[in-house]
């Protein structure tokens, strides 16, 4: 072989790594589509835990520096936060973080709950062993840590927690409906304890998310859709509380924060700011 074609073939062959040479294969890469997957899960988390605050502009630039990944999956994770109703795509005018909609989520609590009952009947009737495994050990990492754990710890933990339920009810069509609901009660709850009722812990919550994997391992249904009914009320109780004494630019960053009452005429001694 002439040497000008070799020396063209070494510049042009790919590198092969010491796994590849080992298996004589191509070295892994990740698809496009597991980029795309996880450029969506770290603007999902930075969403619910307001880092991305309600209300707040962005750029498509902005948003990949905050995945550390190409154009191409923030692009496909922005289309599919738009399409979760939790980020807008306002043409000529960029993007914008959706602001939190309390009358909106008050609608979605209904739905929620019927939901929720269905995933956890469905969970309690077709869970394998592995399945109840994990939800023993995501049951005990909750009773473990329930005195110190954070809202975000509590929060990854609550995203696993939902996962687990969705594939041990068996049914991939959950995923795609339920999942945007969780993610938009997250944010609120992150906002209720972080803001709104600093000092009133995980507990209620916790206890909440406990009594559905304690009736699911079990195989109880019927009170695994009662515990899930308790923890939509829950949810729908911090909408409450929301509206009454959360400051408005809690909800929405376009929103001038109004300026701070007392706990007396507020009937709580808790101010909502961000941290």
């Amino acid at each position: 072989m002439p040497a000008l074609q070799q020396k063209r073939e070494r510049r042009i062959a790919p590198a092969r790594s010491d796994k590849a040479e080992a298996t004589g294969g191509a070295p892994a890469r990740p698809r496009r589509t597991d980029l795309a997957e996880l450029a969506y899960n770290r603007l999902e988390a930075l969403i619910a835990n307001c880092t991305l605050r309600p209300g707040l502009p962005v750029s498509i630039q902005e948003l990949q520096a905050y995945t550390e990944l190409g154009r191409t999956p923030t692009h496909q994770a922005v289309q599919r936060l738009a399409a979760d109703t939790l980020l807008r795509i306002r043409p000529r005018h960029g993007l914008r973080i959706a602001p939190v909609d309390l009358a909106r989520e008050r609608t979605l609590v209904a739905l929620r709950r019927e939901m929720e009952r269905f995933v956890v009947r469905l969970a309690s009737e077709r869970l394998t062993a592995s399945h109840r495994n994990q939800i023993l050990h995501l049951a005990g990492r909750l009773r473990e840590e329930a005195a110190s754990m954070s809202v975000d710890a509590f929060n990854m933990l609550d995203r696993r927690i939902d996962a687990l339920l969705v594939a041990a009810a068996g049914e991939p069509f959950l995923e795609h409906t339920l999942h945007p609901l969780h993610i938009i009660f997250r944010r609120t709850g992150w906002i209720y304890h972080s803001c709104v009722r600093p000092k009133e812990g995980l507990r209620s919550s916790i206890e909440c998310h406990l009594d559905i994997l304690d009736a699911v391992q079990a195989r109880n249904a019927r009170e695994a859709a009662a515990a899930a009914d308790r923890l939509v009320g829950f949810s729908g109780g911090m909408l409450d509380v929301l509206e009454n004494e959360g400051d408005p630019a809690l909800f929405d960053i376009t929103i001038e924060p109004q300026p701070p009452t007392t706990g007396r005429e507020r009937g709580h001694t808790s101010r909502g700011t961000y941290p």
